[in-house]
C-alpha cells in the first residue's frame, strides 16, 4: 500500500520558506472553492487578492479573511481587461452548478472565454504562472470510464450544458495556444464533482441538494433511474491538489485530473445521506436532465505520478461536515426567517 503523501500535499511545497511572500491572485475568490483556496493560501503566509464580481460568490465567504492586512478584495468582472501584479493567478471565475450557468447560458460562456484571454495576458504581462480550473464536464458524457486526459470527450455543444462545456473546453484551448506562442507558464486541472462547507443552499449540484432536502424532510429528488454514477471530491482534498500543480515544474503543464476516483450511483449517494441525517425524507424520481453524463470517474494517474497527490477524505467523512454545515446555516436561516 503507497503512503500518504505529506510534505507538499495540502501545500507545504507552496509554502517553502523561499517562496512565502508570493503574490498571489484568485479569480472566483468569494466563490464556494475559491474562498477554501484563499484561506488556505494566507494560512501558508501569502500575499493573496480576492477578484470577484459576486454573480455567484458571496461575501459571507471571505467576510473572515477581510481584516488580515495580507488579502485584498479587488471586486471585478474578468470578462473585462484587468491588470494585476502576481506571481501566481488561480482562474476559478466561472459559475460551475447547472441552475447557475444556464441563467446566463451566454455569459457563462463568455466568462469561459473572455475570462481565459483576460487571464492570460495578465499572466503574460507579469510573467505569472496561471492555473485554470477546468472541469470533467469536457468529457461531456462520456464513452470511456474512468475519463483519462487523453480522452476528447462526448460533448453537446448546442445542448443546454453547452455555455459551460464549451466555454471550459474553449478555456483549455487558449490556454493550451498561449503556452505554445508566448510561452505563458499554465496548469490546467480538470475539476470533478467536489463537495463541502460553503456550498449555497440553493446551489443547486446533488450533494447539496440531497442534504439540504434531507435536512428538511422533504422529498430527495432524483434525476433519472439513480443508475448514473459520481465521484465525489472532498474541498480540502482539491485545494490541496491545485497547490501541489502550481508549484510542479514548468513541463508540467497538464490537463490533470484532480477528484476522487471512488464512484458511486447517485441512488447510493442518497441513501448514505439519508442515514448519515436520520431523515424523513423519501426518495422520488424525476425526468432526467438533457445531457446528464452517465458516469463521472476520474483516471487520476498522472496526478499520482507528476503531483504525488490523491485524495484522502473518506465520502462519509465529507459528508458528515458537509451536513454540519449546512445544519447551521439553515438554523440561522430559520431564526432570521422567524425575526
Amino acid at each position: 500500500m503507497r503512503s500518504i503523501p505529506t510534505e507538499g500535499y495540502s501545500g507545504a511545497a507552496f509554502a517553502s520558506p523561499q517562496q512565502r511572500s508570493k503574490t498571489v491572485l484568485v479569480n472566483g475568490g468569494a466563490g464556494f472553492l475559491g474562498s477554501h483556496l484563499c484561506e488556505r493560501l494566507l494560512e501558508l503566509g501569502h500575499q493573496v487578492i480576492c477578484l470577484d464580481n459576486f454573480y455567484t460568490g458571496r461575501h459571507v465567504n471571505i467576510e473572515h479573511l477581510l481584516q488580515n492586512a495580507r488579502f485584498r478584495l479587488l471586486e471585478h468582472d474578468v470578462r473585462q481587461p484587468y491588470d494585476v501584479e502576481a506571481s501566481v493567478i488561480f482562474n476559478f471565475a466561472s459559475p460551475a452548478s447547472p441552475p447557475d450557468y444556464q441563467r446566463d447560458p451566454v455569459g457563462t460562456l463568455l466568462t469561459n472565454v473572455l475570462g481565459a484571454v483576460n487571464t492570460l495576458d495578465a499572466a503574460r504581462r507579469s510573467g505569472a504562472t496561471v492555473v485554470q480550473s477546468s472541469t470533467s464536464e469536457v468529457y461531456g458524457d462520456p464513452h470511456e470510464n474512468p475519463q483519462r486526459e487523453t480522452y476528447f470527450g462526448n460533448v453537446n455543444p448546442i445542448g443546454p450544458r453547452g455555455c459551460y462545456d464549451e466555454g471550459k473546453r474553449s478555456a483549455e484551448t487558449l490556454f493550451f495556444d498561449y503556452h505554445r506562442k508566448y510561452a505563458v507558464d499554465i496548469k490546467v486541472g480538470r475539476i470533478f464533482n467536489t463537495y463541502g462547507p460553503r456550498m449555497r443552499l440553493d446551489d443547486g449540484r446533488v450533494v447539496s441538494n440531497f442534504i439540504v432536502q434531507a435536512l428538511s424532510n422533504a422529498d430527495i429528488t432524483i434525476y433519472g433511474d439513480g443508475r448514473q454514477t459520481r465521484s465525489f471530491c472532498y474541498v480540502d482534498d482539491l485545494v490541496g491538489g491545485f497547490l501541489r500543480f502550481a508549484e510542479a515544474g514548468e513541463d508540467c503543464v497538464g490537463p490533470i485530473n484532480l477528484g476522487n476516483p471512488t464512484e458511486i450511483t447517485v441512488r447510493d449517494l442518497a441513501e448514505i445521506v439519508l442515514d448519515l441525517t436520520n431523515s424523513r425524507s423519501r426518495i422520488i424520481y424525476l425526468p432526467a436532465v438533457a445531457d446528464d453524463p452517465q458516469q463521472r470517474r476520474p483516471d487520476i494517474s498522472r496526478a499520482r505520478e507528476e503531483l504525488n497527490w490523491w485524495p484522502t477524505t473518506e465520502l462519509k467523512t465529507g459528508l458528515k461536515r458537509t451536513i454540519s454545515y449546512f445544519d447551521a446555516l439553515l438554523a440561522r436561516k430559520e431564526v432570521v426567517e422567524a425575526v
